[in-house]
């Protein structure tokens, strides 16, 4: 397996929006399985090279199979991707609220899935090839510029309540309690939950697992006792439990990929 990435920043108005483009060639030398774990973003892949499969263990519609382009909403367990081939694209990674902008539908329509680009509402059908068609990738990432510029341009934004539930449970890595979250909007937790749910994709209190989640498995401190201090856990065995239901797996077989992809370029 051979992979190579060129990173470029969206132009600063994108930027509260889109943190960053990641163009890839990724040769799989054979078949290339890969676990990709929970996370807070919305992924927003452009391709035009060979098409890979995506299975959502918990997906009503069985995943996407042969797709180079696709949008994957928030997922509560890990995805698997296999491909076959080179795949040649760009990757984003979006806020659920901004991709619910971007894309003209909740991201909650997007949960567990991963939906082929030309399903998605608003015409995205021929960016692939606006971006294959470039000489570079400067060229390619201008194309983005323009296209998810004009989108969110004519956008509205979402609900402010919403939008500062999601914020408040970002910067608290997780560790706020729904119940307070509820009280402080002035919402029933049932409304809270339907509400995160269709606007973000998880319950809040999923979501703030999640978020807990990926804060811990790219936590610095030394032993698992002492990470799941840090991040919230009751014990070490509470922290194994959640890395267990997230990515199949054991703490120690997932953290060195997680701490050496936080200190890659």
């Amino acid at each position: 397996m051979a992979l190579a990435f060129t990173r470029g920043r969206p132009h600063p108005r994108l930027r509260p929006y889109v943190g960053e483009y990641t163009g890839y060639v990724e040769r799989a030398g054979g078949v290339l399985r890969r676990r990709e774990l929970p996370g807070s973003r919305v992924v927003l892949v452009v391709g035009w090279g060979d098409p890979l499969d995506v299975a959502h263990p918990r997906a009503t519609d069985g995943g996407a199979a042969g797709v180079a382009s696709f949008a994957s909403g928030l997922f509560d367990t890990y995805a698997e991707t296999t491909l076959t081939g080179t795949g040649r694209g760009v990757q984003l990674m979006l806020d659920p609220l901004d991709a619910g902008r971007l894309f003209g539908l909740p991201a909650g329509e997007l949960t567990n899935r991963a939906v082929p680009l030309d399903a998605l509402p608003g015409g995205w059908a021929d960016l692939p090839d606006r971006l294959a068609a470039q000489p570079d990738w400067p060229s390619r990432f201008a194309v983005l510029d323009e296209v998810l510029g004009a989108r969110l341009a004519g956008a509205p934004p979402p609900e402010s309540r919403v939008a500062w539930a999601w914020r408040r449970l970002l910067r608290a890595r997780g560790g706020v309690a729904i119940g307070e979250l509820a009280a402080e909007l002035g919402w029933s937790r049932r409304h809270l939950a339907a509400t995160f749910r269709r606007e973000i994709g998880l319950t809040p209190k999923t979501a703030a697992r999640v978020v807990r989640f990926q804060h811990a498995r790219s936590h610095p401190a030394g032993g698992w006792a002492e990470v799941a201090a840090a991040c919230g856990y009751y014990d070490q065995a509470h922290l194994i439990r959640d890395f267990r239901e997230f990515t199949g797996a054991t703490p120690g077989h997932i953290r060195p990929i997680a701490l050496e992809l936080a200190g890659a370029d």
